[in-house]
């Protein structure tokens, strides 16, 4: 059984970063079958289906590219109540003037950050999980 992580600061220490290869995109799904364009991820807003999907599938589906993004998967199994990896991490990467977009799943937290501040990202988050 995989152990779940509550505690920020355990969370923080047992992230270990692990950038993903390729880039990714946010955009709206419009009236395409989205199922079709195997999204990474989806969700259903007030505004219509936002998709998070590999850049070249997007590209290939004719869907404008802004802002490629690259993936950062934490390899901790935090808990869905826990509280303060998000914060932590936001608050990290930010003050290196870095977005990022956070992405909570069942099993881990996955950080999207501008593709071309990828590697900095990491070596950040990895001195943050090293000070916990």
């Amino acid at each position: 059984m995989t152990q779940v992580v509550r505690g920020a600061r355990e969370m923080v220490a047992g992230m270990t970063p692990e950038l993903k290869p390729g880039q990714y995109v946010f955009c709206a799904a419009g009236d395409r079958d989205w199922a079709a364009l195997e999204p990474l991820a989806m969700f259903r807003e007030a505004e219509g289906v936002s998709l998070i999907l590999e850049r070249d599938a997007a590209q290939a589906a004719g869907l404008p590219i802004e802002g490629p993004m690259a993936l950062i998967i934490l390899n901790v199994y935090s808990a869905l109540d826990g509280v303060g990896l998000t914060a932590a991490v936001a608050t990290a990467l930010a003050q290196a003037g870095i977005a990022c977009n956070m992405v909570a799943a069942l099993n881990h937290d996955h950080v999207f950050v501008p593709a071309e501040r990828a590697d900095e990202a990491v070596r950040i988050l990895l001195d943050l999980q090293a000070a916990a």
